[in-house]
């Protein structure tokens, strides 16, 4: 067993005995007496367990308080090695989310996740240092633009915006109900209700410049609805209505792409050759597209039609430009 399941063990056989021997820690522990000394330790100093030592009785207790009680309970929450393992990486994803709609609020979070951490057998800086988590491409924000919306979500506001759209190079002024933040290839996303679309429309942050909260009370969609209309098709570009794509890989890359998961719906197949197909619906192409090229000549679309053209048309634009 680890630490904090020693821990555990020695005040729930404390709580419910009263009275301890040490050879019976031990037995119970499996450790030696130095680790069961270093233990103890802990728990007086670090944990604040009232832990005495009873020469009458040779044995182990908690001291009694003024009343005749012990009051003392384990602080925090335990976990075991999984959860911990948990723990570290909400921790190292916490660190790299600045800046974000809860920056200022995060921090005592994670001070307890950390402070949990340090309960363990390895030091919390120790642990940090052994894990990190890479962004890639994430871009900066305004911290004021985060706390307006969080402001806006959570009162249920509507909110007055200025997106600049990069593919026209054209700045728009809408007024959307803002429905929730996605979070996705570690860029920040606004999920709404477009009043002038008539439509769902997702707004990426960065693109924003201007914001404004409106007075009015912000229509509220189902869950339901907002998935069927983001989470149908493939990526941040999706929407209802949707095609289905079939993708050829070359087998030495299938060994990859076989482990992905690119579509909560798709499916997979390899063929006699080892070549490994994909299918999976997807609504606009965009995102698609730079998936698939990112894979050169290991990767083939097989169909839709519309689809391959369009790749077809991006490689003979990159063509041109090495002539």
């Amino acid at each position: 067993m680890d630490r904090t399941e020693r821990f555990h063990l020695i005040d729930q056989m404390l709580s419910n005995k009263g009275q301890v021997s040490r050879e019976q820690f031990l037995q119970a522990l499996e450790i030696s007496a130095a680790t069961f000394k270093r233990d103890l330790e802990y728990l007086r100093d670090r944990l604040g367990a009232p832990i005495i030592w009873d020469r009458d009785r040779r044995a182990y207790c908690y001291q009694k308080s003024a009343t005749g009680n012990s009051p003392y309970q384990l602080p925090g929450l335990w976990f075991n090695t999984g959860e911990i393992q948990a723990l570290l990486t909400m921790n190292a994803w916490l660190e790299n989310l600045q800046p974000g709609i809860l920056s200022e609020h995060i921090r005592p979070l994670q001070a307890r996740i950390r402070g949990l951490l340090d309960q363990g057998d390895h030091s919390v800086d120790e642990i940090t240092r052994r894990i990190r988590i890479l962004t890639q491409a994430r871009k900066a924000y305004r911290q004021d633009f985060f706390q307006l919306i969080s402001q806006a979500l959570l009162m249920r506001n509507r909110l007055l915006i200025k997106h600049f759209n990069r593919q026209t190079a054209s700045l728009t002024e809408r007024e959307i109900s803002p429905q929730r933040l996605t979070f996705y290839r570690d860029n920040w996303y606004l999920d709404s209700w477009c009043h002038q679309r008539k439509a769902i429309r997702s707004f990426s942050i960065d693109a924003l410049q201007q914001l404004q909260i409106v007075p009015v009370k912000a229509i509220d969609l189902s869950d339901k609805k907002l998935d069927k209309e983001l989470a149908s098709g493939y990526g941040i570009f999706s929407g209802a209505k949707t095609r289905m794509a079939e993708l050829r890989f070359t087998p030495q890359r299938a060994r990859w792409v076989a482990q992905e998961q690119w579509h909560p719906e798709q499916k997979t197949r390899f063929d006699e050759h080892g070549f490994y197909y994909l299918r999976f619906p997807y609504s606009q192409q965009p995102e698609l597209l730079m998936d698939i090229l990112k894979y050169g000549a290991d990767v083939e679309v097989l169909r839709p039609l519309s689809l391959k053209n369009s790749l077809i048309a991006i490689i003979d634009e990159m063509h041109q430009l090495y002539l």
